[in-house]
């Protein structure tokens, strides 16, 4: 087995600022306003080049806010330091649900559309198969002759994806540092021991060196399930079987756990780590002893399931906001379940916009200021949902800045500059708002009947707590 508190001096080198987090736990309130008053005036700059280019003088009196990136603004609390800029696309491919049979041309539409996030996990039973579409789209030159393999850091030189798989007249060019890659880690390896080594299976299984992003999958452990990290796939599924909840181990350590995650990052096999389903009350009480503060919070986010407190908190904390299920999974919904895609009031001011619902509610997300997964293995959908951003407005021109416009996408979702995105208005996001019903998809109440540790959900609505349905694969 691997040792999970092994340190590498050669890999701890490449993460900026490890030694210095520590100082900055040893004397918080010096450094947090040192950081503050540094993001402040940064973020001053930041607008002042914008308003002074040239290039950008027919935008400047037309939403000049609507630039400004959330994931730019190095917003820090008292204890807590991220090692790196969070340079991360706002929309990226969800991987749950797509089956390992159709996972290679999956990869390589999303690749050939201009997805470059791939929001993974080991439960979803397909990074091995996810792993070696990307590992010939960004390592195989198009002769087929191998290419420069990737390390620790990033690959050096350019290459191109194979014949046959992306189109021959316009090869897409792709190194490992053009991807955002993120995988979990799941509820069995929660134990500090364990995490180095579900890791290091997730890397092998994905064909990396390293992780862009690793998540805390479910803010609670089940027992431990023994695994070989050297062996790729998965022979079985006994690392997502809760038993009912009677799988729960509720003596695992949430403080631990995370101290092995930084670890992570401290070896350099992980650039940035955050959570998954974390409500403001365990993401609150987190922050208050993390070295490294998590970079992200993923949950469910769509216009049934708002979570306005809980996206306002992770957002005055400096974390980045990532919605799954942003479209209400249509593709696992109960028939008795609400349809995000058939409200009539999406409906409608989607056919104002000349865009489709499921433009409307990714663009929406984007608007509030998150980062967006969505899942879809059909080559249509998936160049329809990453235009959310960029889609003509008929409207355009016509209508007040909305208050949410600070947290407006200043990319486009392959990450490159110079996009002005046209914003839904006051009136559109308000009559948006109003259909919040804090309804989740996601319930682990009903399925895990037998926890040991009693109710794990807070009835808080709007606290963002939703944990893994075990027996039916979601989240």
């Amino acid at each position: 087995m691997v040792n999970a508190n092994a340190r590498s001096t050669s890999t701890r080198a490449i993460v900026d600022g490890a030694d210095s987090s520590r100082r900055h736990r040893q004397r918080p309130h010096r450094h947090c306003h040192a950081i503050l008053l540094a993001s402040l005036i940064g973020v001053i700059v930041s607008l002042c080049s914008y308003i002074a280019h040239p290039s950008l003088a027919s935008h400047r009196d037309h939403r000049i806010v609507g630039m400004i990136n959330y994931t730019h603004l190095a917003m820090a609390s008292a204890s807590a330091s991220t090692s790196l800029t969070l340079n991360m696309p706002r929309i990226g491919l969800g991987t749950l649900g797509i089956s390992p049979s159709i996972a290679r041309r999956a990869i390589d539409d999303a690749l050939a559309a201009g997805y470059r996030l791939f929001d993974c996990a080991p439960v979803y039973f397909n990074e091995r198969e996810i792993g070696d579409a990307i590992f010939d789209a960004v390592v195989r030159r198009k002769d087929g002759e191998a290419a420069t393999t990737t390390t620790t850091t990033t690959t050096t030189t350019a290459i191109v994806a194979p014949d046959g798989r992306l189109d021959d007249d316009a090869p897409v060019v792709l190194s490992r540092g053009d991807l955002f890659v993120t995988s979990k880690l799941a509820n069995p390896f929660h134990r500090p021991e364990h995490v180095g080594i579900a890791l290091r299976k997730t890397l092998n299984d994905l064909r990396l060196g390293h992780l862009d992003l690793f998540l805390v999958h479910w803010p609670v452990a089940f027992k431990y399930v023994d695994i070989d990290p050297s062996a790729r796939g998965w022979s079985n599924e006994d690392i997502d079987d809760s038993d009912s909840g009677r799988n729960i181990d509720p003596n695992v350590s949430l403080r631990d756990t995370w101290t092995a995650m930084e670890g992570l990052v401290d070896d350099g096999l992980v650039r940035h780590i955050g959570v998954a389903n974390f409500p403001v009350a365990l993401l609150h009480d987190l922050l208050g002893y993390a070295r490294i503060a998590p970079a992200v919070n993923q949950v469910e986010l769509h216009p049934y399931n708002q979570q306005r407190r809980l996206v306002e908190y992770c957002h005055s904390r400096g974390v980045a906001v990532q919605a799954y299920s942003p479209l209400g999974t249509p593709g696992y919904r109960g028939a008795d379940e609400p349809d995000v895609l058939s409200d009539p009031i999406l409906a409608e001011i989607a056919e104002a916009r000349g865009i489709s619902v499921a433009q409307l509610c990714i663009r929406w997300s984007v608007q509030r200021g998150c980062h967006v997964v969505v899942k879809s293995s059909d080559r249509r959908r998936m160049e329809e949902n990453l235009s959310s951003m960029t889609t003509t407005n008929r409207h355009e021109g016509n209508e007040s800045s909305s208050s949410a416009a600070v947290a407006a996408a200043s990319r486009s979702s392959s990450g490159e500059h110079g996009a002005v995105e046209v914003l839904l208005s006051d009136e559109e996001m308000s009559r948006i708002a109003s259909l919040d019903r804090g309804y989740r998809f996601f319930r682990p109440e009903d399925w895990w009947t037998e926890m040991p540790a009693g109710r794990l959900v807070d009835g808080n609505a709007g606290s963002g707590f939703s944990l893994n349905g075990i027996g039916r694969r979601e989240r």
